[in-house]
């Protein structure tokens, strides 16, 4: 399975108020494993950011002035994305600027070239209900090394996240309680099972002594309803 992990800085909370994306990151891992590969972009918003947002991600207006406009990266960012399941942390933000950035160029949506889209904002709340889920926050629980993490940054971000929705999702591609072996994975099963030598440890006169005093006492406590004994004396 090929999957994205997605995040943004943007210029503001609100798309629908005239903000802005500013930098997008998408981090690849397939099969559950980070490739290397990502997409990462500055963009020129052809707007200030907010006072608040500045304090964020500290992209300021020089910074970002000789930057590509969004409509001049979508097609590099829509190749790289199409097709995969996107992880995003509070998933209704980004989509929310991404499918406002796509809509001025007359584009589909973000789930026009993606099949799903994963919250994992929503899962860490279920997972971890009434304790802070912030990106941070799940470092800390999760003991990822957050240390660069000083301002926001759409890459560093989504390569926290990569590692964070690993570690919450740990164990769920082993959970598949259906599916029959295969006959060639019996045979081999057999055969190794046939190689094994196993050492047969007998109890000493003395760890059988002291084995006997156990259930005696455990008898007593519980007024002869140990149910060693009455095996024992079946």
């Amino acid at each position: 399975m090929r999957q994205i992990i997605l995040d943004t800085e943007t210029t503001g909370l609100d798309p629908k108020l005239g903000h802005r994306v500013i930098e997008i990151a998408a981090v690849e891992i397939v099969d559950r494993r980070p490739t290397g590969n990502h997409f990462h972009r500055y963009v020129n918003p052809g707007r200030a950011s907010d006072e608040g947002a500045l304090e964020v991600h500290g992209l300021t207006d020089e910074f970002l002035r000789d930057k590509p406009k969004f409509r001049d990266i979508a097609k590099e960012f829509l190749e790289f994305v199409a097709g995969g399941e996107l992880i995003i942390h509070n998933a209704a933000f980004d989509c929310a600027f991404l499918d406002a950035e796509l809509g001025l160029l007359d584009l589909k949506p973000l789930t026009g070239h993606c099949p799903q889209v994963v919250d994992t904002l929503r899962m860490a709340r279920d997972l971890h209900p009434g304790k802070k889920n912030n990106l941070n926050s799940l470092c800390e629980r999760y003991q990822i090394d957050n240390s660069a993490r000083t301002l926001h940054g759409a890459l560093l971000d989504a390569n926290l996240l990569a590692e964070v929705y690993l570690a919450m999702t740990r164990g769920q591609d082993s959970l598949i309680i259906d599916a029959a072996p295969t006959p060639q994975a019996q045979a081999e099963t057999r055969r190794n099972m046939g190689e094994l030598k196993l050492v047969v440890l007998v109890a000493t006169a003395e760890e059988l002594a002291a084995h006997e005093l156990q259930l005696a006492e455990i008898d007593t406590a519980s007024r002869g309803a140990c149910v060693w004994t009455k095996l024992v004396a079946a």
